[in-house]
C-alpha cells in the first residue's frame, strides 16, 4: 500500500512525503504505482520549470519526500492542488487498500 502524506501549516502547503508500493499489480505492471509516480514527479519538475519556487527532496525505490521551505506562489500552489486531486483520485477509484492520502497539520 502507498502512504501519502501532504503536510499543511496553517492551510498552507509545507510538503508532502509517499511511502511503500501499491501492490496493485506486478512490479513493473502496477499501474497504481506508476501513476502515483508521475503525478508527484511532474509536480515537482513542473514547479521547477514553471516557477521559481524552491524544494528540497529525497527519492530512493519506494520513497519520496518534499519540503517547501518558503511559501507557495500560486502557480506552485495550483500545481500542487493538482497532485492532490489526481491522487485523490486514485484513491477513490482503485481503493485504500492500493493508496492512503492523509492530511497533517506540522
Amino acid at each position: 500500500m502507498t502512504a501519502v502524506t501532504i503536510y499543511k501549516r496553517s492551510g498552507q502547503y509545507t510538503g508532502f512525503s509517499i511511502e511503500g508500493h501499491a501492490g496493485y499489480g506486478e512490479e513493473g505492471e502496477d499501474i497504481v504505482c506508476a501513476a502515483v509516480s508521475v503525478l508527484s514527479l511532474n509536480t515537482l519538475n513542473s514547479i521547477e520549470a514553471f516557477t521559481e519556487d524552491s524544494f528540497s527532496g529525497e527519492q530512493k525505490d519506494g520513497y519520496l519526500s518534499c519540503s517547501f521551505p518558503e511559501p507557495l506562489s500560486e502557480k506552485a500552489v495550483l500545481l500542487v492542488d493538482s497532485m492532490v486531486l489526481g491522487l485523490t483520485d486514485i484513491e477513490r477509484s482503485y481503493g485504500k487498500s492500493y493508496i492512503r492520502i492523509a492530511f497533517k497539520e506540522v
